[in-house]
């Protein structure tokens, strides 16, 4: 009897280890994430499934053009584009969008953007003080936008994003199996 006693503190022991491992990396480098709506669109869908990357977003600011997991409000999280970063002043004019004056191409946009009628905007015309009275992104905060500019709740109606909400990145998108994708 001491040798099944032993053999099931074993397991007890293994099984305890095996769920702090998954707790800590869940917790601090990955986390699962399902999309749901179609702001994203055609670059993520509905119902995909992405694996989220934490790691170093809790000691620095994304990257440009990102596509990050934020907390929108205390029920839900939303992934968006990354537009603009601290200091960057923001405009939209024909359809072109401005960081700093300069023009930016958004290649991810071309699928949507051939789908439009002739003449119509994909992006309605804005600059960054029409819609959230400031002139530039302030220090802790990024200016997102979705790919579906049509149909996507961004920083246009929620204003800026606190740095401190972002969960993390897409880093794949694992499910469906058919559209496997490392996220870029």
């Amino acid at each position: 009897m001491n040798h099944l006693a032993r053999e099931i503190w074993d397991w007890i022991k293994t099984f305890a280890v095996v769920l702090l491992i998954v707790f800590i990396v869940r917790t601090f480098f990955f986390a699962n994430y399902m999309v749901h709506g179609e702001s994203m669109m055609p670059t993520i869908e509905n119902g995909e499934r992405l694996i989220i990357n934490k790691i170093g977003y809790e000691f620095s600011e994304p990257d440009r053009f990102d596509l990050v997991v934020f907390h929108a409000n205390e029920e839900s999280d939303y992934i968006k584009r990354v537009i603009g970063l601290p200091g960057d002043r923001i405009e939209y004019r024909d359809d072109t969008l401005y960081i700093n004056g300069e023009p930016y191409e958004e290649k991810y946009l071309t699928p949507m953007k051939n789908q439009m009628r002739t003449g119509q905007d994909f992006t309605n015309d804005f600059t960054l003080e029409e819609i959230t009275g400031k002139q530039q992104v302030p220090e802790g905060k990024v200016f997102v936008l979705g790919d579906n500019r049509q149909n996507s709740m961004d920083s246009r109606q929620l204003g800026f994003i606190d740095m401190d909400e972002i969960v993390g990145k897409a880093n794949i998108r694992y499910w469906p199996l058919n559209e496997f994708t490392i996220m870029r």
